[in-house]
Protein backbone atom coordinates (compact mmCIF):
# COMPACT_ATOMS: atom_id res chain seq x y z
CA UNK A 1 0.00 0.00 0.00
CA UNK A 2 1.39 3.40 -1.02
CA UNK A 3 1.78 6.14 1.55
CA UNK A 4 -0.26 9.25 0.84
CA UNK A 5 1.30 12.69 1.07
CA UNK A 6 -0.98 15.69 1.43
CA UNK A 7 -0.68 17.54 -1.87
CA UNK A 8 -2.83 20.52 -2.82
CA UNK A 9 -4.02 20.15 -6.42
CA UNK A 10 -5.10 23.00 -8.68
CA UNK A 11 -6.20 21.81 -12.12
CA UNK A 12 -5.71 23.74 -15.32
CA UNK A 13 -8.79 25.53 -16.66
CA UNK A 14 -8.40 24.16 -20.18
CA UNK A 15 -6.04 21.39 -21.24
CA UNK A 16 -3.61 21.94 -24.11
CA UNK A 17 -3.81 18.29 -25.11
CA UNK A 18 -6.47 18.81 -27.78
CA UNK A 19 -4.16 21.18 -29.65
CA UNK A 20 -1.12 18.91 -29.44
CA UNK A 21 0.16 17.10 -32.55
CA UNK A 22 1.35 13.80 -31.09
CA UNK A 23 2.58 12.61 -34.49
CA UNK A 24 5.16 15.41 -34.75
CA UNK A 25 6.61 15.79 -31.27
CA UNK A 26 9.94 17.58 -30.88
CA UNK A 27 11.82 16.31 -27.83
CA UNK A 28 11.36 18.68 -24.90
CA UNK A 29 9.16 21.20 -26.73
CA UNK A 30 5.66 20.09 -25.74
CA UNK A 31 4.99 20.31 -22.00
CA UNK A 32 2.08 18.61 -20.25
CA UNK A 33 -0.60 20.49 -18.31
CA UNK A 34 0.64 20.34 -14.71
CA UNK A 35 3.74 20.35 -12.52
CA UNK A 36 4.51 19.23 -8.98
CA UNK A 37 6.19 21.84 -6.76
CA UNK A 38 7.71 21.76 -3.25
CA UNK A 39 9.79 24.33 -1.38
CA UNK A 40 12.64 23.88 1.08
CA UNK A 41 12.26 26.56 3.76
CA UNK A 42 13.61 26.69 7.32
CA UNK A 43 15.30 23.32 7.02
CA UNK A 44 12.39 21.26 5.68
CA UNK A 45 10.48 20.47 2.51
CA UNK A 46 7.01 22.01 2.61
CA UNK A 47 4.11 23.48 0.59
CA UNK A 48 3.46 20.44 -1.64
CA UNK A 49 1.25 21.23 -4.60
CA UNK A 50 0.35 20.31 -8.15
CA UNK A 51 -0.56 23.28 -10.26
CA UNK A 52 -0.85 24.29 -13.93
CA UNK A 53 2.50 24.39 -15.72
CA UNK A 54 3.50 28.05 -15.93
CA UNK A 55 6.53 30.36 -15.91
CA UNK A 56 8.30 31.08 -12.63
CA UNK A 57 8.92 34.52 -11.18
CA UNK A 58 12.60 34.89 -10.21
CA UNK A 59 14.52 37.69 -8.53
CA UNK A 60 17.53 38.82 -10.62
CA UNK A 61 19.69 38.02 -7.59
CA UNK A 62 18.51 34.39 -7.54
CA UNK A 63 21.48 32.25 -6.47
CA UNK A 64 21.05 29.63 -9.20
CA UNK A 65 21.26 32.24 -11.95
CA UNK A 66 24.69 33.27 -10.70
CA UNK A 67 26.27 30.17 -9.19
CA UNK A 68 24.48 27.26 -10.87
CA UNK A 69 23.35 25.39 -7.76
CA UNK A 70 20.95 23.08 -9.58
CA UNK A 71 20.57 19.35 -10.25
CA UNK A 72 18.10 17.35 -12.29
CA UNK A 73 17.00 13.89 -13.38
CA UNK A 74 15.43 12.35 -16.46
CA UNK A 75 13.18 9.29 -16.68
CA UNK A 76 10.18 8.03 -18.60
CA UNK A 77 6.67 6.67 -18.14
CA UNK A 78 5.01 4.30 -20.59
CA UNK A 79 1.62 2.70 -21.19
CA UNK A 80 1.02 -0.99 -21.68
CA UNK A 81 -1.68 -2.47 -23.92
CA UNK A 82 -4.18 -2.26 -21.05
CA UNK A 83 -3.54 1.48 -20.68
CA UNK A 84 -1.76 1.13 -17.33
CA UNK A 85 1.07 3.54 -16.50
CA UNK A 86 4.50 1.94 -16.17
CA UNK A 87 7.52 3.71 -14.68
CA UNK A 88 11.00 2.38 -15.46
CA UNK A 89 13.39 2.35 -12.47
CA UNK A 90 12.09 5.58 -10.94
CA UNK A 91 13.47 4.52 -7.57
CA UNK A 92 16.98 4.55 -9.05
CA UNK A 93 16.41 8.07 -10.39
CA UNK A 94 15.29 9.21 -6.95
CA UNK A 95 18.46 7.87 -5.35
CA UNK A 96 20.69 9.39 -8.03
CA UNK A 97 19.01 12.79 -7.67
CA UNK A 98 19.97 12.76 -4.01
CA UNK A 99 23.55 11.74 -4.82
CA UNK A 100 23.77 14.72 -7.15
CA UNK A 101 22.13 16.98 -4.56
CA UNK A 102 24.64 15.98 -1.89
CA UNK A 103 27.56 16.86 -4.18
CA UNK A 104 26.04 20.29 -4.88
CA UNK A 105 25.19 21.10 -1.22
CA UNK A 106 21.45 20.78 -1.95
CA UNK A 107 19.11 19.16 0.59
CA UNK A 108 18.03 15.64 -0.36
CA UNK A 109 14.44 14.95 -1.39
CA UNK A 110 12.80 12.23 0.76
CA UNK A 111 11.73 9.15 -1.19
CA UNK A 112 8.07 9.54 -0.16
CA UNK A 113 8.01 13.15 -1.36
CA UNK A 114 9.63 12.28 -4.70
CA UNK A 115 7.53 9.22 -5.44
CA UNK A 116 4.17 10.50 -4.21
CA UNK A 117 4.55 13.83 -6.00
CA UNK A 118 5.48 11.96 -9.16
CA UNK A 119 2.66 9.42 -8.90
CA UNK A 120 -0.05 12.00 -8.31
CA UNK A 121 1.26 14.17 -11.15
CA UNK A 122 1.27 11.22 -13.57
CA UNK A 123 -2.21 10.19 -12.48
CA UNK A 124 -3.52 13.68 -13.17
CA UNK A 125 -1.79 13.98 -16.56
CA UNK A 126 -2.15 10.33 -17.59
CA UNK A 127 -3.74 11.28 -20.93
CA UNK A 128 -0.45 12.92 -21.92
CA UNK A 129 1.34 9.55 -21.97
CA UNK A 130 1.38 8.48 -25.63
CA UNK A 131 -0.05 5.05 -26.29
CA UNK A 132 1.99 4.11 -29.33
CA UNK A 133 5.25 2.18 -29.96
CA UNK A 134 8.43 4.19 -29.50
CA UNK A 135 6.67 7.02 -27.65
CA UNK A 136 6.69 7.84 -23.94
CA UNK A 137 6.30 10.60 -21.37
CA UNK A 138 9.62 12.16 -20.45
CA UNK A 139 9.81 13.22 -16.79
CA UNK A 140 12.06 16.03 -15.56
CA UNK A 141 12.53 16.38 -11.77
CA UNK A 142 14.93 19.15 -10.72
CA UNK A 143 16.01 21.20 -7.72
CA UNK A 144 17.45 24.69 -7.71
CA UNK A 145 18.48 27.32 -5.17
CA UNK A 146 16.00 30.13 -4.48
CA UNK A 147 17.90 32.49 -2.16
CA UNK A 148 18.02 36.04 -3.47
CA UNK A 149 21.58 36.64 -2.36
CA UNK A 150 24.85 37.28 -4.20
CA UNK A 151 27.13 35.92 -1.48
CA UNK A 152 28.88 32.70 -2.45
CA UNK A 153 27.55 30.04 -0.10
CA UNK A 154 25.01 27.20 -0.29
CA UNK A 155 21.49 28.57 -0.55
CA UNK A 156 19.18 28.21 2.45
CA UNK A 157 16.06 27.80 0.29
CA UNK A 158 15.31 25.56 -2.68
CA UNK A 159 12.51 24.61 -5.04
CA UNK A 160 11.81 21.05 -6.25
CA UNK A 161 9.74 20.71 -9.41
CA UNK A 162 8.62 17.82 -11.59
CA UNK A 163 7.13 18.42 -15.03
CA UNK A 164 6.61 16.12 -17.99
CA UNK A 165 6.50 16.15 -21.77
CA UNK A 166 5.35 13.59 -24.36
CA UNK A 167 8.18 12.49 -26.65
CA UNK A 168 8.94 10.28 -29.61
CA UNK A 169 12.32 8.88 -30.65
CA UNK A 170 15.33 11.00 -29.63
CA UNK A 171 17.56 10.02 -32.55
CA UNK A 172 15.89 9.22 -35.86
CA UNK A 173 19.09 7.67 -37.27
CA UNK A 174 22.49 6.40 -36.09
CA UNK A 175 24.89 9.14 -34.98
CA UNK A 176 28.39 10.10 -36.02
CA UNK A 177 30.85 10.97 -33.24
CA UNK A 178 34.26 12.57 -32.89
CA UNK A 179 36.85 11.72 -30.24
CA UNK A 180 37.54 14.95 -28.34
CA UNK A 181 41.15 15.40 -27.17
CA UNK A 182 41.27 19.09 -26.30
CA UNK A 183 38.19 20.03 -24.30
CA UNK A 184 37.08 18.26 -21.14
CA UNK A 185 33.67 17.28 -19.82
CA UNK A 186 34.75 16.38 -16.28
CA UNK A 187 37.83 15.96 -14.10
CA UNK A 188 38.51 13.77 -11.09
CA UNK A 189 37.31 15.54 -7.97
CA UNK A 190 34.80 17.55 -9.98
CA UNK A 191 31.07 17.14 -10.56
CA UNK A 192 31.10 14.69 -13.47
CA UNK A 193 29.19 12.01 -11.55
CA UNK A 194 26.40 14.46 -10.67
CA UNK A 195 23.58 15.56 -12.97
CA UNK A 196 24.48 19.18 -12.32
CA UNK A 197 23.27 21.88 -14.69
CA UNK A 198 26.74 23.36 -15.16
CA UNK A 199 28.15 20.11 -16.52
CA UNK A 200 25.94 20.43 -19.57
CA UNK A 201 26.60 24.13 -20.10
CA UNK A 202 30.34 23.47 -20.26
CA UNK A 203 29.89 20.79 -22.92
CA UNK A 204 27.93 22.95 -25.37
CA UNK A 205 30.81 24.82 -27.00
CA UNK A 206 33.02 21.84 -27.95
CA UNK A 207 29.91 19.95 -29.08
CA UNK A 208 28.96 22.90 -31.30
CA UNK A 209 32.43 22.89 -32.87
CA UNK A 210 32.06 19.18 -33.66
CA UNK A 211 28.60 19.74 -35.16
CA UNK A 212 30.04 22.40 -37.46
CA UNK A 213 32.44 19.73 -38.70
CA UNK A 214 29.53 17.42 -39.46
CA UNK A 215 29.47 15.21 -36.34
CA UNK A 216 26.44 14.68 -34.11
CA UNK A 217 28.23 14.19 -30.81
CA UNK A 218 31.60 13.99 -29.08
CA UNK A 219 33.37 11.13 -27.39
CA UNK A 220 34.84 12.64 -24.24
CA UNK A 221 38.26 11.58 -22.99
CA UNK A 222 39.92 11.97 -19.58
CA UNK A 223 41.06 15.44 -18.51
CA UNK A 224 44.66 14.47 -17.68
CA UNK A 225 45.98 12.92 -20.88
CA UNK A 226 42.93 12.66 -23.16
CA UNK A 227 43.70 8.98 -23.70
CA UNK A 228 40.88 7.18 -21.84
CA UNK A 229 37.42 7.01 -23.43
CA UNK A 230 34.73 8.26 -21.02
CA UNK A 231 31.28 9.29 -22.30
CA UNK A 232 29.67 10.33 -25.58
CA UNK A 233 27.69 13.55 -25.52
CA UNK A 234 25.24 13.11 -22.66
CA UNK A 235 25.30 9.31 -22.79
CA UNK A 236 27.32 6.45 -21.38
CA UNK A 237 29.31 4.77 -24.14
CA UNK A 238 29.70 1.06 -24.92
CA UNK A 239 31.79 -0.93 -27.39
CA UNK A 240 31.34 -4.52 -28.46
CA UNK A 241 34.83 -5.82 -29.24
CA UNK A 242 35.30 -9.52 -29.97
CA UNK A 243 31.95 -10.29 -28.27
CA UNK A 244 32.99 -8.51 -25.08
CA UNK A 245 31.06 -5.41 -23.99
CA UNK A 246 33.42 -2.67 -22.77
CA UNK A 247 32.33 0.49 -20.98
CA UNK A 248 34.10 3.02 -18.78
CA UNK A 249 33.98 2.46 -15.01
CA UNK A 250 32.31 5.00 -12.72
CA UNK A 251 34.70 4.89 -9.75
CA UNK A 252 36.68 7.96 -10.87
CA UNK A 253 33.71 10.26 -10.28
CA UNK A 254 33.95 11.67 -13.81
CA UNK A 255 31.17 9.57 -15.31
CA UNK A 256 27.47 9.56 -14.56
CA UNK A 257 26.14 6.29 -13.14
CA UNK A 258 23.64 5.77 -15.92
CA UNK A 259 20.52 3.79 -15.08
CA UNK A 260 20.18 2.61 -18.68
CA UNK A 261 23.90 1.75 -18.53
CA UNK A 262 23.34 -0.45 -15.50
CA UNK A 263 20.31 -2.09 -17.11
CA UNK A 264 22.24 -2.89 -20.31
CA UNK A 265 25.16 -4.39 -18.37
CA UNK A 266 22.76 -6.56 -16.36
CA UNK A 267 21.08 -7.87 -19.51
CA UNK A 268 24.42 -8.40 -21.30
CA UNK A 269 25.61 -10.70 -18.53
CA UNK A 270 22.31 -12.61 -18.66
CA UNK A 271 22.71 -13.00 -22.43
CA UNK A 272 26.11 -14.59 -21.92
CA UNK A 273 28.35 -11.76 -23.10
CA UNK A 274 31.61 -10.87 -21.41
CA UNK A 275 31.46 -7.48 -19.70
CA UNK A 276 34.43 -5.29 -18.85
CA UNK A 277 34.02 -2.06 -16.92
CA UNK A 278 37.33 -0.47 -17.76
CA UNK A 279 38.72 2.43 -19.73
CA UNK A 280 39.24 1.79 -23.41
CA UNK A 281 42.13 3.93 -24.64
CA UNK A 282 42.01 6.02 -27.80
CA UNK A 283 44.81 3.86 -29.18
CA UNK A 284 42.86 0.65 -28.47
CA UNK A 285 39.76 2.11 -30.08
CA UNK A 286 41.60 3.11 -33.23
CA UNK A 287 43.30 -0.29 -33.47
CA UNK A 288 39.95 -2.06 -33.07
CA UNK A 289 38.47 0.12 -35.80
CA UNK A 290 41.36 -0.61 -38.15
CA UNK A 291 41.38 -4.36 -37.55
CA UNK A 292 37.61 -4.74 -37.62
CA UNK A 293 37.46 -6.31 -34.16
CA UNK A 294 34.94 -3.70 -33.03
CA UNK A 295 31.51 -5.03 -33.90
CA UNK A 296 29.43 -2.09 -32.72
CA UNK A 297 29.47 1.07 -30.63
CA UNK A 298 26.50 2.79 -29.04
CA UNK A 299 25.44 5.24 -26.37
CA UNK A 300 23.00 4.49 -23.57
CA UNK A 301 20.72 6.95 -21.80
CA UNK A 302 17.16 7.73 -20.83
CA UNK A 303 16.36 9.91 -23.84
CA UNK A 304 17.50 7.53 -26.58
CA UNK A 305 17.79 4.24 -24.63
CA UNK A 306 20.26 2.98 -27.26
CA UNK A 307 21.87 5.43 -29.70
CA UNK A 308 23.58 3.50 -32.48
CA UNK A 309 26.88 4.95 -33.74
CA UNK A 310 27.54 4.86 -37.47
CA UNK A 311 30.87 6.70 -37.71
CA UNK A 312 33.76 7.46 -35.34
CA UNK A 313 36.37 10.14 -36.00
CA UNK A 314 39.77 9.44 -34.40
CA UNK A 315 43.05 11.27 -35.04
CA UNK A 316 41.79 12.95 -38.24
CA UNK A 317 40.40 9.70 -39.67
CA UNK A 318 36.73 8.78 -40.13
CA UNK A 319 35.90 5.12 -39.50
CA UNK A 320 32.57 3.76 -40.69
CA UNK A 321 31.04 1.21 -38.36
CA UNK A 322 30.02 -2.15 -39.88
CA UNK A 323 26.38 -2.80 -40.76
CA UNK A 324 24.51 -4.26 -37.80
CA UNK A 325 23.08 -7.75 -38.28
CA UNK A 326 19.53 -8.23 -37.00
CA UNK A 327 20.86 -10.33 -34.11
CA UNK A 328 23.43 -7.73 -32.96
CA UNK A 329 23.63 -7.15 -29.23
CA UNK A 330 22.48 -3.52 -29.27
CA UNK A 331 19.35 -4.33 -31.28
CA UNK A 332 18.55 -7.31 -29.06
CA UNK A 333 19.05 -5.40 -25.82
CA UNK A 334 17.03 -2.43 -27.12
CA UNK A 335 14.11 -4.73 -27.92
CA UNK A 336 14.39 -6.41 -24.51
CA UNK A 337 14.38 -3.07 -22.69
CA UNK A 338 11.44 -1.79 -24.75
CA UNK A 339 9.49 -4.98 -24.12
CA UNK A 340 10.02 -4.55 -20.38
CA UNK A 341 9.17 -0.83 -20.41
CA UNK A 342 5.94 -1.35 -22.37
CA UNK A 343 4.90 -4.37 -20.30
CA UNK A 344 5.15 -6.87 -23.16
CA UNK A 345 7.27 -9.33 -21.17
CA UNK A 346 7.61 -10.27 -17.53
CA UNK A 347 9.80 -7.94 -15.50
CA UNK A 348 12.22 -10.25 -13.70
CA UNK A 349 14.31 -7.42 -12.23
CA UNK A 350 11.62 -5.39 -10.41
CA UNK A 351 12.44 -2.44 -12.65
CA UNK A 352 8.83 -1.48 -13.38
CA UNK A 353 6.61 0.49 -11.03
CA UNK A 354 2.97 0.27 -12.07
CA UNK A 355 0.39 2.93 -11.22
Amino acid sequence: MRATLQIDITKIDESKIGKTDFDNLVFGKTISDHMFVADFINGEWTDFKIEPYAPLALNPANATLHYGQSVFEGMKAYKNEEGEILLFRADANQKRLNESAKRMCIPEVPEELFMEGLMQLLDLDRNWIPNKPGYSLYIRPFIFATDDYLGIRPSERYKFIIFTCPVGQYYAKPVSVKVEQKYTRAAEGGTGAAKAAGNYAGSLYPALLAQKEGYDQLIWTDSKNHQNIEESGTMNLMFMINNTLITAPTHTGTILKGITRDSVLTLAKEMGYGVEERFLTVEELQEALETGSILEAFGTGTAATIAHISKIHVNEIDYEMPQKPIDSFSLRVLKTLDDIKYGKVKDNHNWIIKL
